[in-house]
């Protein structure tokens, strides 16, 4: 059951914000680049239970694994409303929550895997959130990613940094997040780094 949640929180305001327009804004890219890889990333997917978090609109819903149990969270209601409508129209039963995952609200060593497919360019404090997920998954739980992140490129790095703060404004995701940091900075082991685009678009696998 989702329920709504009402608060100041500025990430939530703005994802409910684009919420109808956030598959057509993507929808190039979608086609493009990412479909397949989220497929081949959720084949990664191991164990009994596993967390989406940062579902969205239930992009990666088609390629879930049908015989495991899969919790998948949102901050924005507006978004998990059409991820319901998705995993509705695929006949899927997923418990989808609405919840910030800087604060999950589950009990500790909970799942075998967590994934999620790129969330930590807006999520305010990705660290924090990094660490919630370790916390919520059991020891050796594996996490899948695919993110975007600040390119190495020291020029391109500079330019990603300049137009971050207007980014932010339009999208809402920090497009010069250094996310493969962050997530050993959350304790994670990380087994698999990939380049999927350039340097800005990565594939990881981690293990709690």
């Amino acid at each position: 059951m989702v329920r709504e949640k009402h608060d100041g929180n500025p990430t939530r305001r703005r994802y409910d914000r684009v919420a109808f327009l956030y598959d057509f804004m993507e929808l190039p890219m979608e086609r493009a680049l990412f479909a397949p890889w989220r497929a081949k990333l959720l084949n990664g997917i191991v164990g009994t239970q596993a967390l989406e978090a940062g579902v969205g609109t239930g992009k990666n819903l088609p390629y879930y694994p049908r015989q495991m149990k899969i919790t998948a969270i949102d901050l924005s209601f507006r978004m998990l409303k059409r991820a319901r409508r998705r995993a509705s129209g695929l006949g899927s039963d997923i418990d989808l929550q609405q919840m910030d995952v800087q604060q999950l609200a589950f009990p500790d060593h909970v799942f075998d895997t967590a994934f999620a497919t790129f969330v930590f360019c807006s999520v305010p404090d990705p660290v924090q959130g990094l660490q919630e997920i370790r916390r919520v998954c059991k020891k050796g739980g594996k996490l899948l990613l695919l993110e975007h992140m600040r390119p190495g490129n020291l020029l391109l790095g500079l330019l990603f940094d300049l137009l971050n703060p207007f980014v932010v404004r339009m999208t809402g995701a920090n497009i010069n997040r250094r996310t493969r940091d962050n997530i050993r900075k959350a304790g994670w082991r990380v087994s698999v780094e990939k380049r999927i685009f350039s340097d800005i678009v990565w594939w990881i696998e981690a293990e709690a």
